[in-house]
């Protein structure tokens, strides 16, 4: 089981849908909660993308030399940029971060966004051009590793005459890729080309129904995938603490705020989208209507994009939970919390120890302690047995 992080890069806060209780969205905090998923034993971390984030290559490449084990899981995006430009940047990345680098396949589902950033085509067109754009892709890196070959492609969409990468990754054939899309033209981009196929916090069932679709068509490629899940977690040392916090996080939500969000993603395209405002609707505000599942709480979709759902409970719930999707195939999980930098150690903190392989195990050197203050100036503090 692998457990990343997300660094906020689109705004951090206590409270959903208001500035109160906000964080600013600064170097130094998307530094400070890199270092601590690196030091606390994090996989890796996401950064979003889109024109509400800061730009998430510049905002990784900061961060390398921040880290040391940390890998960053980063957004290509095919139709608004060359793929030949993707390749030399994910080749650098990867070389100067000795191998950290993973990539998000993100076709987009916003519309209005992507046309602002000049791309005016339907849904299905785009998974065709993210089709022709991952063949180039992944031909410039196959260049890297014969240096006789060049790139000779042309698509519909996208051309090639030519084209070569000199400077090979570190990790091969390439940075490994990793996509999420609910549609059938994003499954089948993700048994075509990707090795990660990503989803969203849907309830187990409808997370096992899709995993088995894309591992049968992958299969039918010739191809195998692994499964990691997008999630928000909300964990406490007791259930009620954990609810009473998920309440919290949207009490300063009104209705005319919820009213404008729901109003622009149903304006998407995107079917992973339209099953998660399904979840909740746009509306509901008791954990008797946001409770979707036991421990599967819809309230973050309310009015945030993407993903919109949590885990909720105490550390034995969430652990629980983590481990019921992954009996599914899920192997890695991508969370976040309100806010990022805390709730990173309190997971940590209460949920590590849980799960199976115990996490910090994977850290580089062992952790000798001590842990806690020194008691009177002189005695160790109680370790807990959990």
């Amino acid at each position: 089981m692998q457990v990343f992080w997300f660094i906020p890069t689109h705004g951090d806060s206590r409270y959903l849908g208001t500035a109160e209780g906000a964080r600013h969205a600064s170097y130094d905090y998307f530094r400070q909660i890199a270092v601590a998923a690196d030091t606390l034993g994090y996989e890796g971390v996401l950064l979003p993308t889109g024109r509400s984030c800061e730009d998430a290559w510049v905002v990784a490449s900061s961060l390398i030399a921040a880290t040391q084990r940390l890998k960053f899981l980063v957004a290509i995006r095919p139709g608004l940029g060359s793929p030949a430009l993707s390749a030399r940047m994910a080749s650098t990345f990867d070389r100067l971060s000795k191998g950290r680098l993973l990539i998000n396949v993100v076709t987009g589902g916003d519309q209005a966004e992507l046309e602002g950033d000049g791309l005016f085509v339907d849904h299905d067109t785009r998974y065709r051009i993210t089709d022709e754009f991952l063949t180039i892709w992944r031909e410039h890196f196959r260049t890297a590793h014969e240096s006789n070959e060049s790139v000779q492609f042309e698509g519909r969409y996208l051309k090639s005459n030519g084209g070569k990468l000199l400077y090979p990754p570190v990790q091969t054939p390439h940075p490994p890729l990793w996509f999420g899309g609910s549609s059938d033209a994003g499954i089948d981009i993700a048994a075509s080309h990707v090795d990660t196929y990503l989803t969203w916090g849907e309830p187990p069932d409808a997370v096992a129904e899709k995993i088995a679709n894309a591992r049968a068509r992958a299969r039918a490629k010739g191809r195998e995938l692994t499964f990691g899940i997008r999630l928000h977690v909300i964990v406490r040392e007791t259930q009620e603490q954990a609810w009473a916090a998920a309440d919290r996080l949207i009490s300063r939500i009104d209705d005319a705020t919820v009213a404008r969000a729901q109003a622009a993603f149903s304006k998407m395209d995107s079917e992973g989208q339209r099953r998660m405002a399904a979840l909740h609707g746009g509306k509901g505000r008791t954990r008797a209507e946001l409770e979707i599942y036991p421990n599967l709480w819809a309230g973050v979709g309310l009015v945030r994009g993407g993903a919109g759902t949590a885990l909720v409970g105490s550390p034995e719930q969430v652990a629980a939970r983590m481990e019921q999707y992954a009996r599914l195939g899920i192997d890695t999980f991508i969370l976040s919390g309100y806010p990022h930098l805390e709730e990173a150690y309190r997971f940590a903190e209460l949920v590590f120890p849980r799960l199976p392989g115990h996490v910090r195990d994977r850290i580089g050197s062992p952790l000798t302690g001590p842990f806690g203050e020194i008691v009177g100036n002189s005695y160790l503090p109680n370790v807990s047995q959990s």
